[in-house]
């Protein structure tokens, strides 16, 4: 749907198709005040997802708030991804237990990963209070599973610091510098899910330097990637300690997305 039928279908909960078979519907004086000040909001280029204060991500859908990053299309081709990497086909059923998601904003990862892998345990960390209390909120409207804890990156405390099977980040990846030339609609969301270092690149070698403590052997470490990163990513692995690279995937858009490294 495109934003306007998104705005219409929520405001008036109904699907896309009654909009068009009752197009002489009137409104009332509230859901008129409704609309209007959602549509004023977005001509100063506010999210649409944030004006309704959800997003659709793998089928499902969940809160977002300008606590948290808004879910991306893109980021549904890393959910697949690691799909791909802990479950067997043809029967597709896990051959992984244990997943952590670093920096899980709005939870939409880790709540997906719940969903489709409900006999793996899934663990999240976010360095964020305020963007857990959506991610917690997520877990119960889609009915998940998840373990959030707070934490910069990796977790410290005795009862979450085990090996996992596969970790999975979609980290801030904006150069420090291009991020106030970036569309408008950048600007509402929060800076700590955007910025990345001077050069983009500061939470791909902290991840990869720290990584193989928390991977079990043979454990996969799968992140997504921003535009033209594909070999500044690939050199910070080959130059770290423990990990080949198995596989760089591309999205839609034929991009470069998403980069799959192993423990070795």
């Amino acid at each position: 749907m495109n934003e306007a039928e998104l705005l219409f279908t929520d405001i008036l909960n109904c699907d896309r198709l009654s909009l068009y078979l009752n197009p002489d519907l009137k409104l009332g004086k509230d859901k008129t005040q409704l609309i209007s000040g959602a549509l004023k909001r977005r001509l100063l280029r506010e999210p649409i997802q944030y004006i309704l204060s959800k997003a659709e991500f793998m089928g499902l859908s969940f809160k977002v708030t300008p606590d948290v990053f808004i879910p991306r299309p893109e980021t549904e081709i890393l959910v697949e991804t690691i799909l791909r990497y802990a479950t067997k086909p043809p029967s597709h059923q896990a051959t992984r237990s244990s997943i952590l998601d670093i920096g899980t904003g709005s939870g939409c990862i880790a709540v997906s990963l719940a969903k489709l892998l409900p006999n793996v345990k899934i663990t999240a960390t976010d360095i964020s209070q305020e963007a857990l209390a959506v991610a917690k909120e997520n877990t119960a409207l889609n009915n998940a599973k998840v373990d959030f804890v707070l934490s910069d990156l990796f977790v410290q405390s005795t009862e979450y610091r085990v090996q996992y099977d596969i970790i999975v980040s979609n980290p801030p990846y904006i150069p420090t510098d291009e991020i106030n030339n970036l569309q408008p609609e950048i600007s509402y969301e929060p800076r700590i899910a955007l910025d990345g270092g001077p050069d983009g690149l500061d939470f791909y070698r902290r991840i990869i330097a720290l990584a193989p403590d928390f991977l079990k052997q043979y454990g996969f470490l799968i992140m997504e990637m921003g535009f033209d990163q594909k070999r500044a990513v690939e050199g910070i692995f080959k130059n770290s300690v423990g990990f080949k690279i198995l596989k760089v995937i591309k999205d839609y858009n034929n991009i470069n997305r998403v980069i799959v490294a192993q423990k070795i």
